[in-house]
């Protein structure tokens, strides 16, 4: 099958090609750029590149069929109805708002520029609709740092805001751990939001509210969490061997290594860290995962991003890094002391870097490249 790129900034362009590539014969499209082959095995759709979080490159190959698993199975979960795209196409869950748009037959809304409360309220607006005189339940997606805007701008007395986030059946947020000021924040102003847990590994989003979609499977094995099911991608184009490494096979089940951490709470996948997100602080291991969930409980510091930078005396230590308008001494003294609590002493951040603005990649995720790189010269500058 033959292998075409497209633009994935250009929403109208990627649903094109998805229209194609899911609902008709081809060609599958490659999102991301990269250097890739001209043709995919058949059956592939999308092939999204993408370097992450961290800064290492990967093209996924999703199949038609994983794509269209993925659809229905949220269809399943939530039930059926119009999507709005606020998110980036080229990106994963930005595929999956559009796909399950064309799965069910309905154009999806697409919010265009950039995203801001003004222009996510009129995307919102301008959706209502109606089959026989019943209204069609909303959908959309988000990550963290689009809620909190919205959030902001509802507290800063934006009425159409709240209207809008009030009227979507649900909203799906991942991409990142939301952190429960945020949640909380939502809920009282009677947002639905569901928290999404996936991958492009996972055709997007396959655990919702710590439980899997129909059909996909979960495991702790080691403590690492691992998922099976129809959602899941063929694997990485061009590279068999980290293939074979991320995707295993006990028995008849294909599973995925996510190289997260979890466990399960009554029932609920509870998911607690990257299992590479670890400093040797002191002769101590630290969770800098864990640091950050415990930091962001502290009020104003929700969109707090805990990276780890060198310490000549402990080896490892950790910085949090922050664009609210705090004083850094105090919040210093304030984020040592309440991750102490939690976490012990050696999990103590060593500082807070306060920055006029958090690096964002495009898919809306904290840039942890640049934000560790912004670490490392505040150390070195004293």
């Amino acid at each position: 099958m033959n292998l075409e790129p497209v633009d994935g900034s250009d929403a109208r362009a990627v649903l094109r090609g998805l229209r194609g590539a899911v609902l008709g014969a081809g060609p599958a499209i490659a999102l991301g750029g990269g250097d890739l082959p001209h043709e995919v095995p058949a059956g592939t759709a999308v092939v999204v590149t993408t370097s992450g979080s961290t800064g290492h490159p990967k093209s996924v190959a999703i199949s038609r069929a994983a794509l269209t698993s993925s659809a229905l199975a949220t269809a399943d979960r939530l039930g059926a109805g119009a999507w709005l795209l606020a998110l980036p196409a080229g990106y994963i869950a930005g595929v999956q708002v559009l796909v399950r748009s064309l799965v069910a037959g309905r154009e999806p809304a697409i919010l265009a520029g950039s995203f801001s409360a003004h222009a996510f309220a009129a995307a919102a607006a301008a959706m209502a609709s109606s089959d026989g005189g019943v209204r069609v339940p909303t959908y959309t997606s988000l990550v963290p740092a689009q809620l909190q805007t919205v959030l902001d701008a509802i507290d800063g007395g934006d009425t159409a805001a709240a209207r809008a986030l009030e009227g979507f059946e649900a909203i799906l947020v991942g991409g990142q751990a939301l952190a429960p000021a945020l949640a909380e924040r939502a809920a009282a102003v009677g947002a639905r939001i569901v928290r999404t847990y996936g991958s492009s590994e996972t055709s997007g989003g396959c655990v919702y509210d710590g439980i899997p979609l129909p059909g996909v499977g979960v495991r702790i094995d080691e403590g690492e969490v691992q998922l099976s099911g129809p959602t899941l991608a063929d694997g990485y184009l061009g590279d068999p061997e980290q293939t074979a490494r991320v995707f295993v096979r006990d028995g008849a089940t294909r599973w995925y290594r996510t190289g997260d951490l979890g466990s399960f709470d009554d029932g609920r996948l509870r998911v607690t860290g990257r299992a590479d997100n670890v400093i040797i602080s002191g002769g101590v291991n630290v969770s800098l995962d864990r640091v950050e969930r415990a930091v962001r409980t502290i009020e104003g510091l929700a969109d707090a991003v805990v990276v780890p930078v060198s310490d000549e005396r402990w080896g490892q230590a950790s910085v949090v890094v922050t664009a609210a308008r705090v004083d850094a001494d105090d919040a210093t003294a304030l984020v040592r002391a309440a991750v102490e609590a939690e976490l012990g002493k050696a999990a103590r951040p060593r500082e807070v870097l306060v920055v006029d603005r958090l690096p964002l990649l495009p898919s809306g995720k904290p840039d942890r490249t640049a934000l560790r790189a912004l670490a490392a010269d505040a150390a070195a500058a004293g």
